[in-house]
């Protein structure tokens, strides 16, 4: 279950960003996963919420937003699907490039307040 070492990870990463912001609680953390990610959502979220535990996201929602295949099929063009079938879902071409679906990002850190920090792209992960 490599889902605890992720989750390790990002209660790292939103950890150091709420100190960084003088954020003393972190009330929902948003987590874009891939289709390809090899990861099992209901695992990562029940990781979260047991290692969260004496952190400034104990008690918080962890939302994983499932995100698409997306490829270039020779025929169609830019495709994507949902599925974890690697031919082209328009023309049924097994010639699909696929260039997204390994995405493992957080996306945002909603903290009390009106406002969620929105991390720069340096700090969010991608475990392909």
């Amino acid at each position: 279950m490599h889902e605890s070492s992720i989750v390790e990870g990002i209660l790292r990463i939103v950890s150091d960003e709420a100190t960084r912001h003088g954020a003393p609680r972190i009330s929902r953390v948003n987590l874009a996963v891939g289709l390809l990610a090899c990861v099992e959502s209901r695992t990562l979220t029940a990781c979260f919420e047991l290692l969260a535990e004496g952190t400034p996201a104990e008690g918080a929602p962890l939302d994983v937003q499932l995100l698409p295949m997306r490829g270039v099929c020779p025929a169609c063009g830019d495709v994507e699907t949902r599925r974890r079938k690697f031919s082209c879902p328009s023309c049924g071409d097994d010639a699909v490039h696929w260039i997204g679906g390994r995405e493992l990002y957080i996306a945002s850190i909603e903290v009390p307040g009106p406002d969620a920090i929105d991390l720069p792209a340096a700090a969010q992960t991608t475990e392909g």
